[in-house]
């Protein structure tokens, strides 16, 4: 039986609210919709520099809930992150005014943060023979790290604390743990956590896969992100983000809050072993840690999210640890986001974990797609493919991410029970 439990309510955390911008949907009913479908969300792109590629590419409006001046003024990431925490609180039954604003605090996971507005900076600054007068004031508040948590600051004018976790493609499951850690400790009472990502606004970052051979190539758009798949090429580049609303399970039951699932676990830890290629050793040591705090046991997990990214090496490490935690689990199912939508960065553990969690409720596991020919060295034995499964249960979910330089974050969510 889980620990959670046997836990007060005060020590347990829930998930009360969740907004999202996907490639395919921008809120968890059409993300759902589009996962169990199988409706891609990857087109075709053109970046300057680099040229035509293809890519994830939100369609949200940040209109909706910024004024012209901020989204002109801000990021595109800052935009994201306003956006998914508004829809967040929305789903989760709170209004700005209902919030206390000094113990609300704001926890986003980034992969890098400033790429895109120097890169625009620079360009801008070619077409005035690179006088530095030309440079924009704006450019220091664009780049610093803090500056997506910090806009939704502004934007909802919360004043407890807020920063950015750069930990890579692990970032959006740490925000989350950054999120749960700060409530326990006291410092909030509700944390809006998770990640995003404005990664395919850089063309760097399309140059740096491809040079790496690790950036996908397809004819199809839609079929470029194919983990698992035996001719797998490489990484789609997303952009993207989704944020939770966290809180203490007494003060959601307090005010009659809908609990989409409960952070019942996790763990992160470090390769050390290597800048890019993972360490399944270190991942499988993450997912037990997860398990352990969680009360769980392997078998107790019902869907296994994988973090697999479409690289030939990066697939076969993980089934590799994967095998070691599951191996004799034949009832848990593994399932990939990333297949629909590539991969979305700081954002790609909260926007995975997000399209699974409404299994607790309708009992199906979306598929991983695009998989024409399993490589056999991805053989596991729960994998969905292609296909929507319906299952008699799903009370447990496991969500990996993996990022480069070896950091590694896992977090086990599971069913509410009071």
């Amino acid at each position: 039986m889980s620990m959670t439990m046997s836990r007060k309510t005060d020590e347990r955390i829930v998930i009360t609210g969740i907004g999202l911008t996907s490639p395919n949907g921008n809120n968890l009913g059409e993300f759902r919709s589009s996962l169990l479908s199988g409706r891609s969300g990857v087109r075709p792109y053109t970046i300057r520099y680099f040229g035509e590629t293809c890519a994830g590419i939100c369609d949200f409006d940040p209109r909706k809930y910024q004024k012209r001046k901020e989204t002109r003024i801000g990021t595109r990431a800052g935009s994201i992150s306003v956006y998914c925490a508004r829809e967040a609180l929305l789903d989760a039954g709170l209004t700005q005014e209902e919030l206390t604003p000094d113990r609300t605090g704001v926890f986003i996971g980034i992969t890098e943060h400033g790429n895109v507005e120097t890169e625009n900076e620079i360009h801008e600054l070619k077409q005035y023979n690179y006088d530095v007068k030309c440079w924009s004031h704006h450019h220091n508040p664009r780049t610093v790290a803090n500056n997506p948590a910090g806009e939704v600051t502004i934007n909802l004018g919360i004043t407890g604390p807020h920063y950015t976790i750069g930990a890579a493609c692990a970032a959006g499951n740490l925000g989350c743990v950054q999120g749960l850690q700060q409530i326990l400790l006291g410092e909030v009472d509700v944390a809006l956590a998770g990640g995003v990502s404005e990664s395919i606004h850089t063309f760097g970052i399309f140059a740096a896969f491809n040079s790496q051979n690790a950036l996908a190539i397809h004819e199809d758009a839609e079929k470029a992100s194919r983990p698992f798949d035996k001719d797998r090429n490489g990484i789609v580049v997303s952009e993207g983000g989704a944020l939770f609303v966290l809180e203490r399970l007494d003060r959601a039951l307090a005010r009659g809050a809908r609990i989409h699932g409960e952070i019942s676990g996790y763990a992160y830890n470090s390769d050390a072993t290597d800048m890019v290629l993972p360490n399944p050793e270190r991942q499988a040591q993450c997912m037990h840690r997860a398990l352990e705090r969680a009360g769980l046991t392997p078998n107790d997990i019902d869907i296994v999210n994988t973090h697999a990214t479409g690289t030939p090496a990066g697939d076969v490490k993980e089934c590799l640890a994967l095998r070691e935690v599951f191996g004799a689990c034949d009832a848990v199912h593994v399932n990939n986001t990333k297949s629909f939508i590539g991969h979305c960065m700081g954002a790609a553990g909260a926007l995975e974990l997000a399209g699974n969690l409404p299994s607790f409720n309708d009992h199906i596991v979306h598929p991983t797609i695009n998989v024409d020919e399993l490589d056999p060295e991805c053989g596991l034995p729960g994998l969905v493919l292609n296909q929507p499964r319906k299952v008699e249960k799903v009370d447990a979910i496991l969500n990996n991410s993996f990022g480069m330089i070896g950091i590694n974050c896992v977090l086990v969510v599971t069913r509410f029970r009071d």
